[in-house]
């Protein structure tokens, strides 16, 4: 049995040395409503083609690691009730199961690097959640990347998470860390999270530029591509902040812990922002994927190690 499937575009375009860009699954199966999920998926693959690259979205279906997805697969994750989050350390459990997963930033990232894939597109990572000196609740992105050489667009980390720690946890691991047309470090929700950033670049040259020199130097973890949404798309931060702080509590009297927190949040903002935070939510993957696949254009071919 191969160890992943690679869609047929997916394959010849890795071997041309044409730009790919790797998806997430989780923002179909768990962090977007039905019915819509689908059709935007649907959108964000086409956001990368518009661009000048393939798509690649990541799932595991009926137990095959697959590496984008045909249309009836990408319906499978959108619409059945079995389709289980999947971090790094259930890959392997899922698959001999014969199961099907979303996979996550984690998981995704680790998919794509065994595939040849060097630029992925997300919404938020995850990070250091609230509270985590009592919990030690950490996402597994964190510690994925620091040893993953992947390139990852995203809106920085969840707005809902403790992004100060995070940020601390993303230095000690040795993450790259650009602001994309900004020096504030974006917290998805919200364009400013609060907190400075050391580097800024303005261009997808510019990245890719950085990610070769990431190459002839070895680094083995991700290069982080924090692009932020509009100040105009994001929500105001008086609500967020109400929104979350009411969040937080009714997650803890529902007894709702560990990865099952963020899309609790998650679907929690939604209902509470009566769809704002749903469509803030779409206009950043939307961002984020046409931004990665021009940074895949500009990167070209992987340059070997010097």
């Amino acid at each position: 049995m191969e160890t992943l499937t690679v869609h047929p575009e997916v394959a010849a375009a890795l071997r041309t040395g044409a730009p790919v860009v790797a998806l997430e699954s989780t923002i179909i199966s768990h962090g977007l409503p039905r019915p819509d999920n689908l059709a935007v998926a649907r959108r964000i693959e086409q956001v990368v083609r518009d661009e000048g690259a393939v798509p690649a979205t990541v799932a595991v279906v009926d137990g095959r690691v697959c590496v984008g997805l045909d249309d009836a697969q990408l319906a499978a994750v959108a619409t059945r009730d079995d389709v289980v989050k999947v971090s790094v350390r259930d890959l392997a459990t899922l698959v001999a199961r014969g199961g099907t997963g979303a996979t996550t930033v984690a998981s995704t990232s680790h998919v794509a690097h065994l595939a040849g894939i060097a630029v992925f597109a997300t919404g938020g990572l995850g990070g250091v959640h609230r509270g985590a000196r009592a919990t030690w609740d950490e996402s597994a992105d964190l510690t994925t990347l620091g040893s993953t050489p992947i390139t990852v667009v995203c809106a920085g980390v969840k707005s809902i998470l403790d992004v100060p720690a995070t940020l601390e946890r993303l230095e000690t691991l040795n993450i790259g860390l650009l602001g994309y047309g900004t020096d504030r470090f974006p917290g998805f929700y919200l364009t400013d999270a609060g907190l400075p950033l050391e580097f800024r670049v303005d261009s997808p040259e510019e990245v890719a530029a950085v990610m070769r020199a990431r190459t002839r130097l070895r680094l083995s973890a991700a290069l982080v591509v924090a692009n932020p949404l509009p100040a105009e798309e994001a929500l105001d931060l008086t609500r967020h902040d109400a929104v979350l702080a009411d969040g937080l509590a009714a997650a803890e009297a529902a007894g709702v812990a560990g990865k099952d927190v963020t899309p609790f949040l998650l679907e929690y903002f939604h209902r509470e922002t009566a769809g704002a935070s749903l469509a803030a939510n779409v206009t950043i993957i939307l961002r984020n994927a046409a931004l990665a696949a021009r940074i895949a254009v500009a990167a070209g071919p992987a340059p070997l190690p010097a």
